[in-house]
């Protein structure tokens, strides 16, 4: 972490893991080897489109997830799913 900007972006990721719909968001994509549609999480979610939507636009932010336009559809992606496991694995030892 290199100073004030560094302190920022970390909360920025800590506060967007947590949210329990974004984490099951997470595990949804994660599950997959490719993308979903933002339709298909809100269907597997019991959860409103525009909810998951600002969620998904949460963990953009965060630089969790990525966000490509497929026609008129938008499908998400984790970023980097190896440093996200492992970063999820370390939290899990806290919340024991």
């Amino acid at each position: 972490m290199n100073g004030e900007d560094g302190l920022r972006d970390l909360a920025k990721v800590l506060s967007a893991l947590g949210n329990i719909t974004r984490l099951r968001i997470i595990k949804l994509v994660s599950e997959t080897d490719r993308p979903l549609h933002i339709k298909a999480l809100s269907r597997a979610l019991k959860v409103r489109y525009s909810a998951v939507y600002r969620h998904v636009a949460t963990l953009r932010k965060a630089g969790i997830v990525t966000v490509h336009e497929v026609g008129r559809s938008r499908v998400v992606a984790i970023r980097r799913r190896k440093e996200l496991d492992d970063l999820l694995k370390i939290v899990e030892l806290f919340a024991k």
